[in-house]
């Protein structure tokens, strides 16, 4: 077994960003269904050490760094929102709420039934719902062990890291071609504009933004002290009724501070520093993630549960083309909306940003939809799904956690 330390680790991962970028230019399939460069390159890697494994040959990579890589992206989403734009995206963030919680709804329905009607535990039909393809591998892993602990389910932590790896990969894999059979209806901005602008957010991440070295380091002073406060804000929720992710607070803390500098005439944040770094930090976070997939979990799901995640993933490319996108009002923003969705409906909200990037670099910006996927995919998203799985375990057939 070799194993990577942290600088071999984040050499690999540069590598995995410039191989899928190689990649993506040059094979037509990946162009012409938008999919993402991190998850092109990350996922040759993964087949590649799936492969040396079976000569007996295992790489492990020191992933201590993804998680501070996926709190900075999620401190720079936060740092990136200001009320006015949020209270102008409203009405369209209740609408994609809708959307989401009626997903969530299906995948937990979806997943119960299969898993009876295939003679399993209708607990495992949870597991391989919006526990951990709408909730991830965080989400998985919390509800794995208390399935474990107070229903008796033997193996649900491991059905849980195998669930969400699979979700992972699907989610990255199914949301540009959605995108490209709905794009096919609707006009597009195009990429080129009547007037040159710096392009907002995260929208086109290969575009140029002007910067300087002393206002990068201002934002990174920024996402440093979101990361600590919102850190410091998780542990002091820990145990009570306010609990919620870490990754949420750090969001909360750039909301916070974005906001609260702009109202006292403090400071201004910079959204093209906070873009860069974003987008620096979304791209090694989801190479580090899919380089690093065993993905030998997903041979050992048995071929009940491969069924119930297959119709899981084609439910959620339909619900994206017949229900997210008419909902959202059947129009460009309506199909990078609908890609984001299927990036985090079955994978992560990461994973969701890349899959809207890798459509609006082709087809022009789409401002609303990098405005409400965050939000919903941050702040709404995994409270809302605790609140669905507690009414499913409500059922007479499950005992009450």
């Amino acid at each position: 077994m070799l194993q990577l330390d942290f600088y071999g680790t984040l050499v690999a991962a540069s590598l995995v960003l410039l191989l899928g970028r190689a990649l993506v230019s040059r094979v037509g399939f990946l162009r012409t269904y938008n999919i993402p460069e991190p998850v092109a390159g990350g996922l040759v890697v993964a087949l590649g050490l799936l492969a040396l494994r079976t000569l007996d040959i295992e790489i492990r990579f020191d992933t201590s760094l993804q998680t501070p890589l996926m709190l900075a992206f999620f401190a720079t989403i936060g740092l990136s929102a200001d009320f006015a734009s949020l209270k102008k995206g409203g009405r369209i963030v209740g609408i994609f709420l809708l959307a989401v919680v009626g997903l969530l709804m299906i995948q937990n329905a979806m997943g119960i039934g299969l898993a009876t009607a295939l003679g399993l535990d209708p607990l495992m039909g949870l597991l391989t719902g919006s526990i951990t393809l709408a909730g991830g591998h965080g989400t998985g892993a919390a509800w794995g062990a208390t399935f474990s602990e107070k229903f008796g389910l033997a193996s649900a932590s491991e059905l849980a890291m195998a669930s969400a790896t699979f979700g992972l990969v699907l989610g990255g894999l199914i949301g540009g071609p959605v995108a490209r059979l709905l794009i096919s209806r609707v006009q597009t901005p195009g990429c080129e504009q009547e007037k040159p602008r710096l392009p907002k957010g995260f929208e086109q991440p290969n575009k140029e933004r002007s910067i300087t070295s002393f206002s990068l380091v201002e934002t990174l002073a920024l996402i440093a002290v979101s990361l600590l406060a919102g850190s410091l804000l998780n542990g002091w929720l820990q145990g009570t009724a306010f609990e919620l992710p870490t990754f949420v607070c750090v969001l909360f803390v750039g909301v916070l501070l974005r906001n609260g500098l702009s109202a006292l005439g403090v400071y201004q944040v910079f959204e093209r520093e906070v873009s860069v770094l974003g987008n620096v930090s979304l791209s090694l976070f989801l190479a580090i993630a899919l380089m690093s997939l065993k993905l030998w979990d997903l041979a050992a799901l048995a071929l009940p549960i491969f069924i119930i995640l297959a119709a899981q993933t084609l439910v959620m490319a339909l619900f994206a083309i017949f229900v997210t996108f008419r909902m959202m009002g059947s129009n460009y923003d309506a199909a990078v909306l609908a890609a984001g969705h299927c990036g985090f409906g079955l994978g992560a909200t990461p994973t969701a940003i890349a899959n809207m990037q890798a459509v609006t670099q082709r087809y022009g910006p789409s401002q609303i939809a990098f405005l409400v996927v965050p939000m919903v995919g941050a702040f709404f998203i995994d409270i809302i799904n605790v609140i669905v799985i507690k009414l499913y375990l409500a059922l007479p057939f499950f005992a009450v956690v």
